[in-house]
């Protein structure tokens, strides 16, 4: 009987000790990454949960071949910058910008999204950058959807980052609102082609709402 008690004694112990040792993991990785979304000046610009998902997600990916991450807040209305390029090496900003969501994701704001291939929604989730091609809307990126269920179809969807000038802000001025896309982040024709140079051949764009 006492054996068994200095056995569970000993295990609660162990248990303990470990789940210590996690949250003490998991507090420096936070703090690690607040200080970051600090260094950065990221205060005015997006919560700190959203930049901390954002990177948990960056450092997640095995994929990810460059230090740059592509946060699109899809919370906020399409009249307002919600896509943001940071250059994690620089510890900078490099972009924020309006972009456009999928037509039958909603009006001014996005509120209904899908994996479906015709759908014209736009898709959540982590997507890797990869190559580009000329195409109808000119200088394009392919995005491969790492997220099942979520955007994993994005290829077979056709999704990609593309110009348009619906993305722009005269658009907006014009008609109180962005124009929509067929579920493409379609960006102003004025950044496209910077916006591309600087996340294609395997960046993290995370994507939230």
């Amino acid at each position: 009987m006492k054996v068994k008690s200095l056995f569970i004694l000993l295990s609660t112990l162990v248990l303990s000790t470990a789940v210590s040792a996690n949250t003490i993991e998991n507090t420096a990785q936070e703090n690690k990454i607040e200080a970051k979304y600090h260094t950065i000046g990221l205060e005015k610009v997006m919560d700190f949960e959203l930049f901390k998902d954002a990177y948990q997600a960056y450092i997640a990916t095995d994929g990810a071949k460059k230090p740059v991450l592509t946060i699109i807040d899809y919370n906020r209305p399409s009249t307002e910058d919600r896509f943001f390029v940071i250059d994690l090496e620089k510890e900078k900003l490099a972009f924020k910008t309006h972009v456009a969501h999928g037509v039958n994701s909603g009006g001014k704001t996005a509120t209904e999204f899908s994996n479906t291939v015709s759908s014209r929604q736009t898709s959540l989730g982590v997507f890797l950058t990869n190559e580009t091609y000329y195409g109808k809307h000119g200088y394009s990126l392919r995005l491969d959807g790492l997220s099942k269920g979520m955007n994993d179809k994005a290829r077979e969807r056709a999704i990609v980052i593309h110009a348009a000038e619906y993305a722009t802000q005269d658009f907006i001025n014009k008609h109180g609102y962005l124009g929509r896309s067929w579920g493409c982040p379609a960006l102003s024709p004025e950044i496209n082609k910077d916006v591309i140079d600087m996340i294609k051949g395997g960046s993290v764009i995370y994507a939230s709402a």
